[in-house]
């Protein structure tokens, strides 16, 4: 049996490494800006979605984030012990937990407006090709049957 002469099993020719390599770097961008929140990145993505929307459930938060409640609980407990989140049961439906923000969660919004803009001073590239390639990315996960 010959081996194939294209590089399709190099590792720099993988779509999924390269995106696994530039979110590695994302994240090592994100932590000192983060560590100055007291938020890890998971739990900025949970504030982010409530500051969109304060009072949703647990499971929206999850269907925004892609995670399931199994991995949502814990991270929604650490903020609701660092004063960030409040979790309570729906009165209408007691299997529902909604995550409110507290005074303190809505106050770090404002501290944390110039996350976004660092961010994408970080990357180099223009605006418009930033919007582009997120563009193409969620149109990827989306195509991939998320």
């Amino acid at each position: 049996m010959t081996e194939p002469s294209d590089r399709s099993l190099s590792l720099d020719a993988q779509l999924c490494f390269a995106l696994h390599s530039a979110t590695l770097a994302f994240n090592r961008r994100y932590k000192p800006l983060l560590d100055e929140l007291g938020l890890t990145y998971p739990q900025y993505l949970v504030m982010l979605v409530l500051w969109e929307r304060d009072g949703v459930t647990v499971t929206e938060i999850g269907s925004r984030l892609f995670l399931d409640s199994a991995t949502l609980t814990p991270l929604l407990k650490r903020l609701e012990a660092a004063g960030m989140v409040t979790r309570e049961r729906d009165p209408e439906d007691e299997r529902r937990v909604r995550i409110r923000l507290t005074a303190q969660g809505r106050s770090l919004r404002e501290r944390a407006r110039c996350i976004p803009h660092g961010m994408a001073a970080a990357t180099g590239l223009s605006l418009d090709d930033l919007v582009r390639l997120r563009d193409e990315l969620v149109r990827l996960r989306d195509a991939m049957g998320t």
